[in-house]
Order: structure tokens, then sequence, then C-alpha cells
């Protein structure tokens, strides 16, 4: 995050303070209140560049198309996942596989722009992502770190929703270098105190509410950096045991989260943990991005050696975390890609952009785990016969229900179209009964 985009995000914010703007005059927040409370919150773990899910959630042992990855079984009955992912296999007796995600788009850009806000790309009109949605509907006032926090990747911004709920950028290490305050407190606040000199002169020349305006950004950048929120982004408090889950190395550590366990000090690992206490501070919506996926060469030694592994401990590591500490019923974990993988291994050992049918994860957020809903067909080419095929916006429209938003929620968008949230997904009611 650069200087100019951090003062825009805060200008923004601060607009919070005044009237609701017409672009949503339409918004129903009756539950607004109530959702803070409650401290919903939703992690996303978004692997950028669509990764092979028939390798990972629905493998195809024996068809030409299934690749050399044998299954295995996990803690939810007859759920079996790859065996590259031993300790997700552990824990999904909290998670849902969605295996019939079918989806539109299969190319990158607009993948991500559609799995991120359930709405195809239009050229007149910028729809606001998951993060953004959750961030207005769910956000609390009281904490000075922004409601929408993207970890090691740029995420997508807030549509016509504005600035107020962009994302909040930052490395998996929660470092912000333009909120470090390398001077001392005491020349910090007279520089301040001249600043407020100079603003106390234009806010008396009439010069409209500019003034006034910059003074509540320039305050709420203050109050962020000098917050005791902001330990939230440092993980190194945590106890030794808990770092060594998530796969982050320990100085001389035990391996005292159990035998066996691997130490891969990844920013993706750090990120989840980062992640959790984040939403544990009071942060409704966190994504976590992880690359790498764009796997049209040498899919499965890449998957084995490289990605699995990573992936398989920090989120296995979070959805543990977050069910040990009474924290996974009002958060919701989602896992997804901007697409599937052919099923089809090309000449290069790799597998190419398929939207056709793929899967995506669940977990946490008043949704049941244990369990897989929908099916492919046989050799992972289609949607099996029979089964509702699984749309981005149902799976929004379901993650949103499982926080407790209403999904009568609609906004209205700058050229005044109403816009309903989830844009009208179907609810997946297998994740409720």
């Amino acid at each position: 995050m650069n200087r100019r985009h951090f003062m825009s995000h805060m200008a923004a914010s601060a607009a919070l303070t005044a009237p609701v703007a017409a672009s949503f005059t339409g918004a129903l927040r009756a539950n607004a209140k109530e959702l803070q409370k409650k401290q919903k919150a939703c992690i996303m773990l978004f692997m950028n560049a669509g990764p092979p899910t028939i390798d990972i959630w629905d493998l195809k042992p024996g068809a030409p198309t299934g690749g050399p990855f044998k299954e295995i079984e996990t803690s939810a009955p007859g759920v079996k996942i790859s065996e590259h992912m031993p300790m997700m296999a552990k824990q999904m007796h909290n998670a849902a596989i969605l295996r019939s995600m079918s989806t539109r788009e299969a190319d990158h850009n607009r993948g991500r722009y559609y799995m991120h806000t359930g709405y195809v790309p239009n050229p007149s009109v910028e729809h606001p992502s998951y993060g953004a949605v959750v961030a207005r509907e769910c956000g609390n006032d009281n904490i000075d770190i922004p409601p929408f926090v993207s970890i090691g990747g740029g995420s997508f911004g807030p549509g016509f929703l504005g600035a107020s709920y962009a994302p909040f950028v930052v490395d998996s290490n929660g470092d912000v270098r333009n909120l470090r305050m390398d001077m001392q407190p005491e020349r910090l606040a007279q520089r301040l105190q001249m600043l407020s000199q100079i603003e106390g002169g234009f806010a008396s020349s009439s010069r409209g509410d500019a003034p006034i305006e910059h003074k509540k950004v320039i305050d709420r950048t203050v109050a962020l950096m000098t917050s005791d929120q902001m330990k939230a982004f440092k993980i190194d408090d945590e106890p030794d045991a808990v770092k060594e889950r998530y796969g982050v190395t320990v100085p001389g550590g035990t391996a005292a989260a159990g035998q066996g366990m691997m130490r891969r000090n990844t920013t993706f690992s750090r990120s989840c943990l980062v992640a959790r206490r984040l939403v544990e501070r009071g942060v409704p919506f966190v994504e976590v991005e992880m690359g790498g996926w764009d796997l049209h060469n040498d899919t499965h030694n890449t998957l084995k050696n490289n990605l699995l592994p990573v992936l398989d401990q920090g989120m296995s590591a979070l959805i543990e975390d977050l069910a040990q500490r009474g924290m996974l019923e009002d958060t919701s974990v989602i896992w997804m890609g901007d697409f599937g993988r052919t099923p089809r291994i090309n000449a290069r050992a790799g597998r190419d952009h398929w939207a056709r049918c793929w899967s995506t994860i669940v977990a946490g957020g008043g949704t049941k785990g244990g369990q897989a809903v929908g099916a492919t067909n046989e050799d992972g080419t289609a949607v099996a016969d029979n089964v509702d095929p699984i749309k981005s916006e149902d799976m929004m429209a379901s993650v949103l229900k499982g926080l407790g938003i209403s999904l009568e929620t609609t906004y209205t968008s700058k050229n005044n179209r109403p816009m309903k949230i989830a844009n009208s997904g179907k609810v997946i009611k297998e994740l409720f009964s």
C-alpha cells in the first residue's frame, strides 16, 4: 500500500461519519449493529491463478484424467481427499467441499472478479467484493484497524460502495510501511500540534468541508499508528506450539505441536496466523492470498513438493485453531481460486483452465461441515447428472447467510441501479440442513 492509497482509504473512512452517500441510499442495514455485537467474520483463502481441484478435493482414481495421486479417508465419513493433504483430512469434519462448482469465466482476471463479487465483469459498473460487503455489514466501529484486510495480495476493491471498504493491504509480516512511526512520540506530538494550528486557520477561513475532512483523516491515521491494536499483525507473542502448528519456524523449536509436524515458515502460514489474530481482534474480513497455481506445466510434481504441503499445514492449522478457540461458529473460512483445471493432462504434464466443474471449500460461519456437496462425473469433465451446479453467487449467498447478513440487502449503484446482495444467488441448502 503506498502513501496515496492509504490516505485515500483513510479519507474515505472518515467520510463514514458523514450522512450516507447517495450511492447507497437503498442499502438495508437493519441488522448491522446486531452483527457487530456477534463479531461475525470471514477469512478468505484465495488461491491465485486457478488450483487443480481434481488433484486436491475431488480425485478420480483410475480414470485417465485422474493423475497419480491417491485418495485418503478423512474425519468426515465417506469424504476423501488427496493423500498430500493429510492434516486437512483430520479437519474435514469442520469443512464442506462444494464439488459441483460450475462457473462461466475461465480467464484469470474475469474469473477472479466473478469469484470475488458474484457478478461477471461489466464495464458500466464495478461490483463490491466479499470483503467490502462483509466489512460494510459486519464492521465494528470500535476498532482502529480497517474492516477489510488483505494479506499477501491486493484482493478486489469495494466497487460502488466506495473506498471506505477498500482492502487494507499488508504483507505476511504485518508490515504497513507508511505506518511506521520513525520518531519519538514527543516529536510526533510537536508536529501534530503544529499541523493542528495550520488546519485551524484553514477551517476558520470558510473553505468548506475539506479542512474538516482532512483533519479526520489525520486523526484516524494517527490513531492507527499509535493503536495498541496494531499488535494483532505481529505473531511474535504467540506461543511456540501455536506457531509450530501453523508451520512458522521457531528458533530452537521443540516440535511442541506434535511429532512429525513439519515447519515450513511460509508466507501463507504466517498470513493464516495473522488472519486469526485479526479476526480475534474484531476485523470482520481478512483475505489471505497464496499464489503459484497457474499449473500449465508439471502439475503434480509442483503440487506434491511445493504447494500442497504448504496449503495443508496453513489451512488445517487455521481451521483447527478457530475451532479450538470457539471462534469457528462465528467465523466463515472459504477456500477458492479463479476456477479449476482441465481434467485432461496436457503434453507438458500440466492442466489448463477449466471452469465447467471444480471445487471450493466452506468451513464454519454457521455452515455444516463434514460433507461433500454435489459431485462431478466419473472423469471429472462435468457436473454429475441430476446434480445442481453451484455458481459463485450461490456460494456467496450461502456464506453471507451463515454470517447472518440478510440476503434482502440491496445496494444502489452510482448509476442508480438497485443491486441485490450476492447477485440474488441461491442458498446451498445442504450447508444448513
